[in-house]
């Protein structure tokens, strides 16, 4: 098709999709283009601007790597993540669901771990916490051998393939349900902590004049036959962050009851007080048991990184 005034770019790009033979493949590509143009339009784009965005997304590749995935991260900043996640779970957005994001810090293969067990795999500062959490389906009943992934971040802000001093896997690991849908663990009370701003991300959050933060929080995902994979975040609800994380995955149901212990008995006997408890139930769905791709595959070497705040 011969272009003979802008109007006619919008209908000859979705002619030429209509080659497609995958149905579904039209039908998003057909709304994304839709949409682009309509935003071009919309924006009146200068041509300075279309330079300016197409550099962007070339740099969003360019500072991904093994270790560091910068896609995940903008997405999340922009409430991109957290949309698609909701419209996909709670009866597509119309209720309470335990999903949350997976973020860009989910590695293959963490350390299968005896329930009770300790994740913490290198010296790590910070109290001590015990974790109790089960899981069961729409009908409550337990969910037993499910393949449980948990991780999060140390006190000092950073996860562990972020960070050269922390062992390798620390504050990871992999449980199995037991006959009441039942995993323990040990671990260190997880800390608030900053998004690396040294790329696309960090320009895109300056300009908006917008802090750089995560609260603190603790990642779970539950993997078994029969069930749509539940990948979940549990808040620590008195983070001074928790009304305004930077990737906008914090939702009412998922801020958790970590109890504060400064006295009484620890579960286990080299522990002094304070200590840390949280005792949470998910909710698993009926559905394909998939695991997803894994954002990042390796762990840095070298310095451990300095990633400041922003105001």
């Amino acid at each position: 098709m011969i272009i003979e005034r802008q109007e006619d770019v919008t209908p000859a790009v979705l002619k030429e999709l209509a080659r497609a033979p995958n149905a579904r493949f039209r039908e998003v590509m057909g709304t994304f283009i839709r949409h682009m143009h309509a935003f071009v339009r919309e924006a009146k784009l200068t041509e300075e601007e279309f330079r300016t965005a197409v550099n962007y997304v070339v740099a969003l590749g360019k500072h991904s790597n093994e270790t560091h995935n910068e896609g995940i991260l903008v997405c999340g900043s922009l409430g991109i993540s957290s949309l698609v996640c909701l419209l996909n779970n709670g009866d597509n957005g119309q209720t309470e669901t335990d999903a949350s994001l997976l973020g860009p810090f989910w590695r293959m293969g963490s350390p299968p771990t005896e329930n009770g067990g300790s994740i913490v795999r290198s010296p790590t500062p910070g109290p001590a916490m015990f974790v109790n959490a089960t899981f069961r389906d729409r009908q409550g009943k337990p969910v037993e051998g499910a393949e449980v992934d948990i991780w999060h971040s140390s006190t000092e802000g950073f996860y562990e393939n972020q960070d050269p001093v922390q062992a390798d896997m620390n504050l990871r690991g992999k449980f199995f349900t037991d006959r009441e849908g039942h995993i323990a663990f040990r671990s260190v009370l997880p800390a608030g902590y900053p998004i690396p701003i040294d790329g696309p991300t960090g320009d895109l959050l300056r300009a908006q004049g917008r802090h750089n933060m995560r609260p603190a929080h603790l990642h779970f995902l539950a993997y078994k036959d029969g069930f749509k994979t539940l990948i979940s975040q549990v808040y620590v609800g008195d983070d001074k962050f928790i009304e305004s994380d930077v990737q906008f995955g914090v939702t009412r149901h998922l801020i958790g009851d970590y109890v504060r212990h400064d006295g009484g008995t620890a579960p286990a006997s080299d522990v002094a007080a304070p200590w840390y408890s949280l005792d949470h139930h998910f909710v698993m769905e009926a559905g394909e048991a998939k695991l997803p791709r894994a954002p990042i595959s390796g762990k840095a070497s070298g310095e451990r990184p300095k990633i400041p705040h922003l105001a």
